[in-house]
């Protein structure tokens, strides 16, 4: 460890206990290669031996070139138990990390009360875990949880945790606000009592239960704590976990720390959102740096000084975070971000030009009604090309008919014009969505067999505004991909149907354009 601040994520794993979010093998995959190009230093990628979801994830990760520090986490062994004959631990050895993360109780309210062991049996489990882990050739890092709790109560016990731990060979001590009770104050405090008896490298980890997830993890780098673990958004049980968006950018720019490049540290907001959207919950609009509403000014004094310096009301300049300023009330906003979307995605576009402006007014208006462009890049280019005088869509949609059966079952007929031909099919599938899809790929295969290689390989659907109940309207977020590419799609409408149908026919326009593009 020779960097002076380590960025530990558990997103994929602490933060999948909150509430409403269930991350499938897929997502956990596309969120630690996100982790990965930003710059995250370990990823926590689950519990193997607790799900199978999580051993699968880590057989698939090995898989792909990352830089980050995959990390498999796991308990201390159970009293009785011996580390070789351990189940869990054995399923740790079978990720085959470098580093593995290994929790143990340090609050002797949960070893007498709950485990109902002694001091040294508790001491003994946590020495024999990380000893044979260590003989294993693995690192390990010991999160000390319920730590601060634990030396408030009992100091002696919480430090002797620790002492074993260093003796048995873990690298760093990460000291788990688990309840999220601690304030800032004594975050400090402790952090001192406890470095002037270890000197191994110390981490934290902070709940934010009190609200101060992130000012306990500052003040423990304040008192040179040189891992910091979180999840990006806070995402957490409960009250959530330190937001490491937060931190990262607080460090990076407030603290001068190097945590990660000014260019990886611009995709922030993008990772955030990303993250949000993965996980099929709407962002915050509040949240620190990234959110929507972070840098937004309305009329009056305020938007008035903003235009005319920036920082009158902008505590950073919001483009460090890849994030913008923006005032309701004006045209001027928006588009260096249509222009650099666009860049991204092979089109230049000029910031003044009519098409640009058109092409902002659409996004403002399908925005306001529902859709939204951060994560269907898909979508945003077809606006692109539609907005092109000579782009001429591949097919047009004529018609389409959907019957539900009782079986779960469902039939679609599709009418599509391609050229001066109209073709129309018919297809049975695994709902209304799955019918229509496999029709509209049967009506235009004959004239663009590329598709064939096109499948679905998500489907999310979020209510906008639930008080409408039945007739709230949907928006559907679809994602393709041709085995070499993925891309994202988006439809809106009151009409779970119509939503579902604008992305599928995007993702199949977007698909065509693609090929003759690359060809």
């Amino acid at each position: 460890m020779n960097k002076p601040i380590y960025i530990y994520d558990t997103t994929l794993r602490d933060g999948s206990q909150m509430e409403g979010i269930n991350f499938s093998v897929n997502d956990k995959i596309k969120i630690a290669e996100k982790l990965n190009n930003f710059g995250v230093d370990f990823i926590e990628g689950g519990w193997p031996g607790s799900n199978p979801k999580d051993e699968e994830f880590f057989r698939e990760i090995k898989t792909r070139k990352l830089k980050s520090e995959v990390v498999a986490f796991s308990a201390t062994i159970l009293k009785g138990k011996k580390p070789a004959q351990d189940f869990l631990i054995q399923k740790v050895l079978e990720a085959k990390t470098n580093w593995v993360t290994i929790f143990g109780k340090t609050w002797d309210l949960h070893t007498k009360k709950i485990l109902k062991i002694s001091d040294i049996e508790a001491l003994k489990l946590i020495q024999e875990t990380i000893k044979f882990l260590s003989t294993q050739k693995r690192k390990v890092i010991f999160d000390a949880e319920h730590f601060f709790d634990g030396f408030k109560t009992n100091p002696k016990f919480a430090l002797d945790c620790l002492k074993v731990a260093v003796k048995s060979g873990a690298a760093n001590l990460s000291l788990c606000d688990t309840n999220g009770g601690t304030l800032p104050d004594e975050i400090s405090e402790i952090f001192r009592a406890v470095q002037k008896e270890i000197k191994t490298p110390l981490g934290i980890h902070a709940h934010n239960d009190s609200g101060v997830a992130v000012a306990n993890s500052l003040a423990a780098v304040a008192e040179g704590a040189t891992v910091v673990q979180g999840t990006f958004g806070g995402l957490g049980e409960r009250a959530g976990n330190a937001d490491l968006g937060v931190l990262i950018a607080d460090l990076q720019i407030k603290k001068n720390f190097k945590i990660i490049s000014p260019a990886q540290l611009a995709k922030l907001t993008q990772l955030t959102s990303f993250i949000f959207e993965t996980a099929n919950l709407p962002a915050p609009k509040n949240l620190p740096f990234v959110g929507l509403n972070a840098f937004t000014h309305k009329g009056g004094i305020h938007a008035s000084a903003v235009q005319k310096v920036s920082r009158s009301y902008e505590h950073i300049d919001p483009q460090l975070v890849g994030n913008t300023s923006k005032i309701t009330i004006s045209e001027l906003s928006g588009k260096s971000n249509v222009v650099a979307v666009a860049r991204r995605l092979g089109f230049s576009l000029e910031p003044t030009s009519p098409q640009t402006r058109a092409i902002l007014a659409q996004v403002k208006s399908l925005e306001s009604a529902g859709f939204y462009f951060e994560t269907a890049e898909a979508s945003f280019a077809l606006l692109i090309l539609r907005a092109q005088k000579n782009y001429r869509a591949p097919f047009e949609v004529l018609d389409y008919f959907v019957m539900n059966l009782k079986n779960g079952q469902a039939n679609a007929t599709v009418r599509l014009k391609v050229g001066k031909e109209i073709r129309e099919y018919a297809a049975s599938g695994n709902g209304p969505v799955n019918a229509l899809d496999l029709a509209t790929r049967r009506a235009v295969a004959k004239f663009f067999p590329q598709i064939e290689n096109v499948e679905l390989k998500d489907y999310k659907v979020r209510i906008l505004d639930s008080d409408a109940a039945t007739a709230a309207k949907t928006r559907v977020l679809v994602e393709s991909s041709n085995g070499k590419e993925n891309w994202s799609t988006v439809g809106c409408s009151e009409n779970i149907i119509e939503a579902s149908w604008q992305a599928l026919v995007d993702s199949l326009e977007y698909a065509i354009w693609r090929t003759k593009r690359t060809t």
